[in-house]
C-alpha cells in the first residue's frame, strides 16, 4: 500500500533531514569541511569534492526547500540579492529584458537597474495587475524574464500568478515570483504556472533573524542546469552554519506562519479603525482590492501589514520612533515585530524613481507575540501623535 503525499509540516521537518546513520544522530550534523578526501584521482565519495560547489549540509536544506515548494531543484545563496543575481545571469543576457513590478523591492530594482542594466539588461517597471500595461510591456520588448513580487514590498498588491504566468509564456518569457512576503506555506506559484521561485531565506523562512540567505527553486531540469552552474562558477553559496540555520527555521514555518497571519489580520483590522489612518494594506482585509484573489491564490493573507498614515510624513516617523514591542530595524519576518520606514530604510535606493515609497506608509512585520502586547504597544505609540 503506498503511503500519501506527506503534509506540509512533515516534509518541512523531514525532507532532506533523515537521522545520521554512523551515531543515529536525529539532527544532521553540520558539515563544516571545505574540501573532501577523494578515493584516488577523480573518485569523489558520494559526489562530494569543494564547498562551493556541493556541502552536505547545504543539500539537505536544498533538498528541503524543494520539497516545500513542490520543485525538483532548489539552489541556497548566501543572500536574497545573490540569489537574484545569480539567476538572472543565468537566463538572461545583454540585449534581454526583464518585466517588473512598479511597486518591487528597492534591492531588486537596484540590482536590475544599476547593477545589471549596465551590462546590457533592459528593464520596464510596470502594474502588474493592469493586464493592458503588462501586454504592452510584453509586445515592445524582447522580454526574458517577468518579475513578481505578491504580495508586493512595501505595498502588499496582489498579482494573480496563473494569469500572468500565461501572458509570459505566450511570449516565450519565463515568470520569476518572489514568495518571500507569503513564504511556501501560504503560496505554491510553482503549481501556479511559475517557472521559478526566489526567496530572501533571511525572511519567514529563516524566521529568527540570526541568519541571512537566499534560494531560488525550479521544476524544469534545463533551468537548474543553467542556475547551478552560475552558483557554482560564481559561488555566492550559503555556509553550512547559515544553512544549517535556515534549515532549523524552515522546520517550524508552518505553526510560525499561523500565528504571524492571526495577528497580522488582528493588527491590520485595529489600524483600519484608527481615525489616523489615511489607509491600511492588507490582503485579509476585505476592503482590499485583492482580497478575494488572495483567498483563491493562497491559504493565509500573511504576517506583513502597511499603513499610511493621515498625518503624513512627520506621523509616520513619529510612530515608528515610538514603539516599544515593535522595533524599528530592517527585515522582516522574524518571531519579533519589526517596525520599518521604507522610504528612508528599505526603500531609500528607488527615491525619486516611480517605484518611490510614499513618505507616509509603515511597514510592520508582525511577529509571534501575545497579540494584546502588540496592540497596546501601538495604542501608545498613536496617543503621541
Amino acid at each position: 500500500m503506498s503511503m500519501p503525499t506527506p503534509g506540509f509540516n512533515t516534509r518541512a521537518i523531514h525532507a532532506g533531514q533523515g537521522f545520521e546513520p554512523r551515531t543515529g544522530a536525529v539532527v544532521p550534523p553540520v558539515h563544516f569541511s571545505s574540501t573532501y578526501a577523494q578515493d584516488g584521482i577523480g573518485g569523489l565519495r558520494d559526489g562530494y569534492e569543494y564547498g562551493r560547489g556541493t556541502n552536505p549540509t547545504r543539500d539537505s536544506l536544498q533538498e528541503q526547500l524543494a520539497a516545500l515548494e513542490n520543485g525538483t531543484h532548489a539552489f541556497s545563496f548566501s543572500s536574497g540579492l545573490a540569489a537574484e543575481d545569480s539567476l538572472i545571469r543565468a537566463l538572461t543576457g545583454p540585449g534581454d529584458h526583464i518585466v517588473l513590478g512598479n511597486d518591487a523591492y528597492g534591492g531588486t530594482y537596484r540590482l536590475i537597474n544599476r547593477v545589471l542594466g549596465p551590462w546590457g539588461i533592459g528593464n520596464t517597471p510596470v502594474d502588474l495587475s493592469d493586464a493592458g500595461a503588462v501586454t504592452a510591456a510584453l509586445a515592445a520588448y524582447p522580454v526574458k524574464l517577468v518579475w513578481v513580487e505578491t504580495p508586493s514590498n512595501p505595498m502588499m498588491r496582489i498579482t494573480d500568478i496563473a494569469a500572468l504566468a500565461d501572458a509570459a509564456h505566450a511570449v516565450g518569457a519565463l515568470l520569476v515570483v518572489d514568495n518571500t512576503f507569503a513564504s511556501p506555506y501560504l503560496q505554491q506559484p510553482l503549481d501556479l504556472g511559475a517557472d521559478v521561485v526566489v526567496h530572501s531565506t533571511t525572511k519567514y523562512i529563516g524566521g529568527h533573524s540570526d541568519v541571512v540567505g537566499g534560494a531560488v527553486i525550479v521544476k524544469d531540469a534545463e533551468l537548474a542546469e543553467k542556475i547551478g552552474f552560475v552558483q557554482f562558477a560564481v559561488g555566492a553559496v550559503s555556509g553550512p552554519m547559515d544553512a544549517f540555520l535556515t534549515t532549523r527555521g524552515l522546520k517550524t514555518l508552518g505553526v510560525r506562519m499561523d500565528r504571524h497571519c492571526t495577528n497580522a489580520q488582528a493588527v491590520a483590522q485595529w489600524l483600519l479603525a484608527r481615525p489616523e489612518v489615511e489607509a491600511v494594506h492588507y490582503p485579509g482585509l476585505e476592503s482590499h482590492p485583492g482580497h478575494e484573489l488572495a483567498k483563491k491564490q493562497m491559504s493565509g493573507f500573511g504576517g506583513m501589514v502597511s499603513v499610511q498614515l493621515a498625518g503624513g510624513e512627520a506621523a509616520a516617523r513619529s510612530i515608528a520612533e515610538s514603539t516599544r514591542v515593535f522595533t524599528l530595524a530592517e527585515s522582516l519576518g522574524g518571531i519579533e515585530s519589526l517596525m520599518n520606514y521604507p522610504s528612508e530604510m528599505t526603500h531609500a535606493s528607488v527615491k525619486g524613481t516611480e517605484l518611490a515609497v510614499p513618505v507616509n506608509l509603515l511597514r510592520l512585520s508582525v511577529g509571534i507575540e501575545d497579540v494584546a502586547d502588540l496592540l497596546a504597544d501601538l495604542e501608545q505609540a498613536f496617543s503621541q501623535l
